[in-house]
C-alpha cells in the first residue's frame, strides 16, 4: 500500500497580526509611447482637426480671403440648396461619374487579377506593370496627356473617328471616368491577394459536382471574395467622390464643355479660390463630408445581405 502526502493547510496568521498586502503589478511608464506618438498626434491636430474646426466656423460666415469673416449663420447652406443651380449640376455630375467609374474600375481590376492568378511565369512583372498607372494617373501631367489623347485630332479621334471627346458635353465626363478606370492597379493587387487566400479544395469540390468555370466563379470565387470586394467598393467610392485632377485638366479648369465635367470638388475649388467665396466653399466641403459618410454607412448596412464571411461569428 502506498500513501500520498497531503500538503498541510497554510498556517493561520497569529492573533494581532495582519496579512501583508499583495503588491500591485508595476505599471510601465507610458512616456516613451507618447514620445513616439507625438509627431502623429501633433500632425493630426495641426493638419487635420484644427483645419476642420476652422472650416466648420467659416461655413457659417461670409469670407473672401482678404477681409475678416462675417457671421451669416445658415445663409451659405440655404443658398447652396435653394439658389444655386450649378451646385446641383455638380452633384449630378459627380453621382454620374461615381456610378460609371467605380463599377468599371472594379470589374477591370477583378478580371486582370483573375488572369494574373492563373499565370505561372512573369506574374511579378505584369503585376508591377498594371500597378504603375495607379502611381502616375493622379498627376496633372498624365491628365494633360489624357486630354490630348481624347482631343480633336488625338489618338481616339484618329482611331475611332468620333472627334474629340473633351469638346463634346456627352463624352467629356466619360473621358474623365476612363482615366480613373485606367488606374485599377491598387484594387487589382487587393483582389489578387484575396484570390490567393481562397482554398483550392473548394474549386476541386465544385468541379467534382460538375460545376464549370463560370459556375465556380459565381458560387465559389464571388462569395469568398465578397469581403475584399466590399473593401475595394468602399475605398474606391470614397475616392471617386473626391475626384479633382482629371476633371480639372480635361475640363480646362472650368468644368467644360457646358459644365459636363463640373464635379463637386471642382466647383468647390471654383467657389473658394476663383470666386473668393471661402465661406460658401467651406459649407460645400462639410456637405461633401456628410454625404460621403452617409453613402459609406449605406454600403455597410447593405453589406449584411451580400458579404460572406467564413465564420458566422465575424458577421
Amino acid at each position: 500500500m502506498t500513501t500520498t502526502d497531503i500538503p498541510a493547510p497554510p498556517a493561520a496568521p497569529k492573533p494581532g497580526t495582519t496579512a501583508a498586502p499583495k503588491r500591485r503589478p508595476r505599471r510601465e511608464s507610458q512616456g516613451p509611447a507618447w514620445v513616439f506618438l507625438s509627431p502623429w498626434v501633433l500632425g493630426a491636430i495641426v493638419l487635420t482637426l484644427l483645419p476642420m474646426a476652422v472650416s466648420l466656423y467659416l461655413s457659417f460666415t461670409d469670407y473672401d480671403l482678404f477681409n475678416p469673416p462675417r457671421w451669416v449663420g445658415l445663409r451659405n447652406y440655404v443658398q447652396m440648396f435653394t439658389e444655386d443651380p450649378r451646385y446641383w449640376r455638380s452633384v449630378m455630375t459627380t453621382l454620374t461619374y461615381v456610378v460609371v467609374a467605380v463599377p468599371l474600375q472594379l470589374a477591370l481590376a477583378l478580371v486582370v487579377a483573375l488572369a494574373l492568378k492563373s499565370m505561372k511565369h512573369g506574374k511579378g512583372f505584369y503585376r508591377s506593370a498594371f500597378y504603375a498607372p495607379s502611381l502616375l494617373g493622379a498627376s496633372m501631367s498624365i491628365a494633360l496627356v489624357w486630354r490630348a489623347v481624347f482631343n480633336d485630332g488625338g489618338t481616339v479621334d484618329n482611331v475611332l473617328g468620333t472627334g474629340g471627346w473633351v469638346n463634346k458635353p456627352g463624352w467629356a465626363l466619360l473621358a474623365v471616368a476612363l482615366l480613373t478606370v485606367w488606374q485599377f492597379g491598387a484594387p487589382m493587387v487587393i483582389f489578387l491577394a484575396g484570390l490567393q487566400q481562397i482554398p483550392g479544395e473548394l474549386y476541386e469540390a465544385a468541379a467534382v459536382d460538375g460545376a464549370g468555370k463560370w459556375r465556380q466563379f459565381v458560387s465559389v470565387t464571388v462569395p469568398m471574395l465578397s469581403p475584399v470586394l466590399f473593401f475595394n467598393l468602399v475605398l474606391q467610392t470614397i475616392q471617386a467622390f473626391q475626384v479633382f485632377t482629371p476633371a480639372f485638366a480635361i475640363g480646362a479648369g472650368k468644368g467644360g464643355p457646358a459644365d459636363s465635367t463640373l464635379v463637386y470638388t471642382l466647383y468647390l475649388y471654383d467657389r473658394g479660390f476663383v470666386a473668393s467665396h471661402m465661406g460658401y466653399a467651406s459649407a460645400m466641403a462639410w456637405v461633401l463630408l456628410i454625404a460621403i459618410g452617409a453613402v459609406t454607412a449605406v454600403l455597410f448596412r447593405t453589406s449584411r445581405s451580400w458579404v460572406f464571411y467564413a465564420s458566422e461569428g465575424d458577421r
